[in-house]
């Protein structure tokens, strides 16, 4: 398979799509391809010199090589750290394909992969009229889903691979995110996420008490 455009979405808020996104651009740089990440909207921005920037928008930025510009990487970069709708209010814009449409433009013309990481569960909306999958129609783009392990994973992966087949988009693959060292029976909720799940996993990563995307990546198995 050439892995090009992709879109990363997740099971919830807070179970690793950063990690993992970023892991998937070291993991497709070691196999020789220009991989960039992506980040269209990002809420919960900090003020620097530059202008706002997100945590999880430079963790993309750092994995990318070539390294692309920062206003590419994340067009839209909110302050406060609430839903992308309410972000976007609170900061007096409105949230639109064009821009996002345009920087993901420039970043396919600069690299053989952009792995765009998406906001909070697949079904968290972007703004009053724009769902994610709006967003992924327009780039025409295949979706990987990132699962956090714990307690409800089964339902909620499911439910979320459901609703992405269900709205017309290709999901191609899945990673497994070991978020909570304290859950019983990870494995056994593991092997029944690997055989309930209709798409491949590719890969498996351990829980880290500092997250380090380099090492993920070594912990995945693109096909």
């Amino acid at each position: 398979m050439t892995l090009s455009s992709f879109y990363v979405t997740g099971t919830d808020t807070g179970i690793g799509k950063s990690v993992a996104s970023a892991a998937l651009l070291h993991a497709l740089r070691a196999r020789g391809r220009r991989a960039v990440g992506m980040k269209p909207v990002a809420s919960g921005c900090e003020a620097t010199a530059a202008g706002w920037r997100n945590e999880d928008a430079l963790l993309l930025q750092q994995a990318s090589e070539p390294r692309p510009a920062y206003a590419d990487v994340n067009p839209y970069a909110l302050p406060n750290a609430l839903a992308p709708e309410l972000a976007a209010a609170d900061a007096g814009v409105t949230i639109a394909l064009d821009p996002i449409l345009a920087a993901h433009g420039r970043l396919a013309e600069m690299a053989d992969t952009v792995v765009v990481e998406g906001v909070g569960g697949w079904a968290a909306p972007l703004s009053a009229s724009l769902d994610q999958v709006h967003l992924v129609r327009a780039l025409r783009l295949p979706v990987v889903m990132v699962v956090g392990l714990r307690l409800g994973c089964i339902s909620h992966a499911r439910l979320t691979a459901r609703a992405i087949t269900d709205d017309g988009v290709e999901l191609l693959g899945w990673i497994a995110n070991d978020i909570d060292p304290a859950m019983a029976r990870s494995d056994d909720n593991f092997a029944i996420l690997q055989r309930v799940l209709p798409v491949p996993c590719w890969g498996r990563v351990p829980f880290m008490a500092a997250p380090d995307p380099q090492a993920a990546a070594g912990h995945l198995r693109l096909p």
